[in-house]
């Protein structure tokens, strides 16, 4: 193990710090200990439907130490991308209301005639229907962008039992249209490194991810010279960490360890 010296930390959150409306018992005191080392936090949730100021208010609401501008999520790299890459351009949706406020919020333009799409954009909701695969293929031709907004084909539940996500969303509407994404834009993709990182100020030598997924957060931080911690809260377990080829550089039971592994890398 290479000793390195932490500046920064990106935490999931689903799975990680709750599930659900439900705090993990010593999530908040682990955050306590990573403020205490002087540590940059960066809370990154791959759910799409949020902003970062409404996950500070959340886990403040929980009794976490969240500050402003420590937040981000697949809902606002999305944003954020959409403003960069597609100004002007029409988005069509297939996702939550919350989404499309979000997509509303930027320079794009949000229509609800799949006939009129320049971008396709799928994600998570609970109100998937029939009707949106048919939306999916009314909107697409050779020249229209499809971008999801993450991966996660599923995300704990409130009783931490795994729950159908976006992926699995992404995945109906990649099949009934024969193509796969041009982007997906949550962790682990670069952009999301990217917003990140600008968050946290700090180089990936020197930054910490933790998270409960083998194929988003733990794979994020290995293609980036991150160091890895895997939580046991979550839908990883010791199944699929034998069948994955992301390998974590440390394995804990939960948030509530960090400490252990600060200690380790201190040595």
């Amino acid at each position: 193990m290479v000793v390195m010296t932490v500046e920064g930390v990106i935490v999931d959150l689903d799975g990680t710090v709750y599930h659900g409306e439900t705090l993990l018992p010593g999530a908040a005191s682990a955050i306590d200990v990573l403020r205490e080392r002087g540590l940059g936090i960066c809370f990154f949730s791959n759910n799409p439907i949020h902003d970062g100021s409404e996950y500070v208010e959340r886990l403040r609401g929980m009794g976490v130490d969240a500050r402003e501008g420590e937040a981000c999520s697949s809902g606002v790299v999305t944003r954020e991308y959409l403003n960069g890459s597609h100004a002007e351009d029409n988005v069509f949706v297939i996702g939550s209301d919350q989404l499309r406020g979000l997509v509303e919020g930027t320079n794009a333009r949000l229509v609800e005639d799949p006939a009129e799409t320049d971008v396709l954009l799928a994600s998570w909701t609970d109100g998937f229907h029939y009707h949106d695969m048919v939306d999916a293929l009314r909107a697409i031709d050779e020249e229209t962008v499809f971008l999801g907004t993450d991966p996660d084909r599923t995300f704990p539940g409130e009783d931490g039992d795994p729950v159908p996500g976006s992926g699995a969303i992404i995945n109906a509407v990649a099949g009934v249209i024969e193509r796969d994404p041009d982007r997906i834009l949550g962790k682990p993709s670069e952009i999301a490194v990217q917003a990140a990182l600008e968050r946290l100020d700090c180089a990936p030598a020197d930054c910490l991810i933790v998270g409960d997924r083998l194929e988003t957060d733990i794979a994020m931080g290995e293609r980036n010279g991150m160091t890895t911690v895997l939580v046991r809260t979550g839908v990883s377990n010791e199944r699929s960490l034998e069948r994955s080829a992301v390998t974590p550089d440390y394995v804990i039971d939960s948030l509530a360890d960090i400490e252990q592994v600060l200690t380790s890398l201190d040595r």
